[in-house]
């Protein structure tokens, strides 16, 4: 599978994250890496989307930036999530 295919699949639900990361720790594409860190976010933000009351802000949030950032895999580009995807960046170097 290639690296494109990886961060494509990464964005599907919390599920596919976990594919594409164990795919990856295999054969480690950096185009690959990028979108795991990224979309770690965006799926935690979609969980704390169930939080009552406050919670679907960051539901709606995470949702368009999910898809933002699914666009910006399928053109092969690497584009960070506004205002955190840097930290995300620097924190998960691991992955």
């Amino acid at each position: 599978m290639d690296g494109k295919t990886k961060a494509i699949v990464a964005h599907i639900f919390f599920v596919g994250w976990i594919i594409a990361f164990v795919l990856n720790l295999n054969d480690k594409e950096e185009f690959t890496s990028f979108f795991i860190r990224q979309t770690l976010l965006l799926h935690v933000m979609v969980l704390i989307g169930w939080i009552p009351f406050f919670g679907w802000f960051f539901w709606i949030a995470g949702i368009i930036l999910l898809v933002i950032s699914l666009v910006s895999a399928i053109n092969e580009e690497k584009k960070e999530i506004p205002f955190v995807g840097s930290y995300f960046q620097d924190w998960f170097k691991s992955f």
